[in-house]
């Protein structure tokens, strides 16, 4: 599955619509595998950009963000994809992620 995860420096992840751009990554069951850094191109100066970050995750599956606005997390749900909300690093939340997905595939 792909994964992207909202950052504007690429350490730390950000709000979904104020992020400078997306860290996609690619995970299969074992480490995820960094694959490239977009860019969003957003203007710092104004609000409601999220659909900007939307429209180039279309091939995503996963989204985590530190935080997103609620008309942001209807367009995420409406196209069709999952909204993560976590704070940290890049690396802390993805393996945050994952962990827990692991951990919720185990069987009882």
């Amino acid at each position: 599955m792909k994964i992207a995860v909202a950052t504007s420096d690429q350490i730390n992840a950000d709000h979904f619509g104020r992020a400078k751009g997306f860290a996609i990554y690619q995970w299969d069951e074992k480490d995820p595998e960094f694959i490239k850094y977009i860019k969003t191109n957003i203007n710092p100066e104004e609000k409601h950009q999220w659909q900007k970050g939307l429209s180039m995750l279309g091939d995503c599956e996963i989204i985590i963000a530190a935080q997103a606005g609620m008309k942001a997390k209807y367009g995420i749900k409406k196209a069709n994809l999952k909204l993560v909300e976590e704070e940290g690093t890049v690396e802390e939340v993805l393996k945050r992620f994952i962990d827990h997905e692991r951990f919720m595939s185990k069987p009882i």
